[in-house]
């Protein structure tokens, strides 16, 4: 059995459906949804409490911004819905939109959640968006925010036993 896996996609890919499809609905899974919620975007509350409607009642939601210390204890089935929010969280956290270069936390966090996939000890499904496929953004922010996505997949991607790629709602494996 495959014990790590990352699903890639771009937006409405349908990336988030396949990864909850690679997990049983009628058993126990944790859910770590990585999203902030913002008290003054509701429209952005509606697409959380979209995705938390559409999860099986068995399965466990975690709001938890350390998806590292999530991954590395265990205890059962994880999917972790997902990395391009994390990683913007990530960012904010450590100040790196007005900083001159990336600060060493955003690369200690990155660092720290692929040796923890690395090394899980269950199943883990990763769903992570594919930025690198559109032109270069123009903005100094866009491009810090395509560059880091795409080192912690292709990271991610290296530690895991499988990788699929969603586009239009169709899976591609590449690994």
């Amino acid at each position: 059995m495959l014990s790590r896996t990352l699903v890639l996609g771009g937006t409405r890919s349908g990336k988030s459906a396949h990864a909850e499809g690679m997990l049983p609905a009628d058993a126990p899974v944790r859910y770590l949804a990585t999203a902030r919620r913002r008290p003054d975007d509701v429209e952005w509350s509606a697409r959380i409490d979209a995705h938390r409607a559409r999860r099986p009642p068995s399965w466990a939601t975690l709001e938890d911004a350390d998806v590292a210390a999530v991954v590395r204890a265990g205890g059962g089935p994880l999917l972790v819905d997902d990395l391009a929010t994390w990683l913007t969280g990530v960012l904010d956290d450590a100040g790196a939109w007005d900083a001159p270069a990336v600060p060493p936390a955003v690369g200690t966090a990155v660092d720290e959640l692929v040796a923890a996939v690395a090394a899980a000890p269950g199943r883990v499904v990763l769903v992570s968006a594919e930025v690198g496929l559109g032109v270069v953004p123009g903005t100094r922010a866009g491009r810090l925010f395509r560059d880091e996505l795409g080192a912690l997949n292709a990271a991610l991607a290296a530690v895991c036993d499988e990788v699929t790629l969603l586009v239009a709602g169709l899976p591609l494996r590449l690994k």
